[in-house]
């Protein structure tokens, strides 16, 4: 049974950091590009941050770059997505998913955790 799980929300002032991480099982990790992605109230989910195999090239949306990093730990199946100078507009609840394609696109997801909540309010 594939899983990814999803810890490290919470709520968090605005210019505050977070790091998510992302456990996961059921699949070959090492294969498989992982990324976050984001859904706020009202509004379509957007891809934050991908991380491909292989050579571990990454993505960022415009809107976290120079403030966000992405990391996986393939001995620990686990993928991380560090948050710092955190907006309120970084408000959403976060998913992890896992790809064997190479773009950073909700479209080429497959596998999708249930997501963890960020607030992020003064």
């Amino acid at each position: 049974q594939v899983q990814l799980v999803e810890s490290g929300g919470g709520l968090v002032q605005p210019g505050g950091s977070l790091r998510l991480s992302c456990t996961t099982s059921g699949f070959t990790f090492d294969d498989y590009a992982l990324g976050w992605f984001r859904q706020a109230p009202g509004k379509e989910r957007e891809a934050v941050s991908c991380i491909r195999s292989g050579d571990e090239g990454t993505y960022y949306t415009d809107s976290v770059k120079g403030r966000s990093t992405i990391s996986r730990d393939n001995a620990k199946n686990t993928v991380y997505l560090q948050m710092n100078s955190l907006k309120p507009e970084d408000t959403a609840i976060y998913y992890c998913a896992a790809s064997l394609s190479y773009y950073c696109s909700e479209s080429r997801y497959t596998y999708w955790g249930q997501g963890t909540q960020v607030t992020v309010s003064s």
